[in-house]
């Protein structure tokens, strides 16, 4: 065989493959499913919590919290962050007030339900169980709310 023919046959050779991969390669694609939209929400907009959770730190033996009850409460408030915002502790006076009377936040009303006396919890609460888009003194709107609660005293 001549030496232009071997070249010749070369090149025929590439260009078939070349072209042959090519196609090949776009038909493979299409079978291909197309990758899914972007439906994810970014991390920065995203709620770090979406429900209540509540920690049980040291379980309580006396009575139970219930609807209606006026509970004797200590806590500590702070945000994500770690910054305090408020502690019946630092005044040395105990929070009271009515179970499921709405006087409180919502995560409040939920978090102590169930709850026995000398009891304690963490409660992290999202931003609609507690001030929501609005802020309240030092907390700034849609925070999560975290709180050491202790239950102190239960009465009908």
């Amino acid at each position: 065989m001549s030496r232009g023919k071997i070249i010749f046959g070369g090149v025929v050779l590439v260009i078939i493959l070349v072209v042959g991969a090519g196609f090949w390669g776009r038909k493979m694609d299409e079978k291909k499913s197309p990758p899914p939209a972007e439906t994810s929400t970014p991390i920065s907009n995203m709620p770090i919590t979406q429900s209540l959770i509540s920690e049980e730190l040291v379980t309580g033996t006396g009575d139970v919290a219930t609807a209606g009850a006026t509970l004797t409460v200590n806590y500590r408030g702070t945000l994500l962050d770690g910054t305090e915002f408020d502690s019946s502790y630092k005044r040395n006076q105990p929070f009271k007030f009515v179970l499921g009377a709405g006087e409180v936040i919502a995560g409040w009303d939920k978090g102590f339900a169930g709850m026995k006396v000398g009891g304690k919890r963490k409660l992290t609460i999202p931003p609609e169980m507690g001030y929501g888009s609005r802020s309240a003194g030092s907390i700034p709107p849609n925070s999560t709310l975290i709180f050491e609660v202790e239950l102190l005293a239960v009465s009908r």
